[in-house]
């Protein structure tokens, strides 16, 4: 089970061309993938995130982890990131 209060407290970028990009840049301290999202949205994510040693943490739904990112879609990946 995962908790969604280090999503709700942090500075996020949401979505997989958000995230990728801040994983790329290095500033993603921890990224979260949706297990339902398209495997071909999430898996370049995924495999950069472990190349780069960055924090995954899976969460079980797109609906439950943009809910959790505040917004009222779904979201395939998220990103906390560093503050700016």
């Amino acid at each position: 089970m995962w908790n969604d209060k280090g999503i709700q407290d942090s500075n996020v970028r949401i979505g997989a061309k958000q995230t990728l990009k801040m994983v790329e840049l290095g500033k993603a301290i921890q990224v979260f993938v949706a297990e339902d999202a398209e495997p071909k949205v999430t898996s370049k994510v995924i495999a950069l995130c472990q190349k780069q040693g960055v924090k995954l943490t899976y969460v079980s739904t797109m609906l439950e982890l943009g809910k959790a990112c505040n917004i009222e879609v779904g979201a395939a990946t998220a990103a906390v990131i560093e503050d700016e």
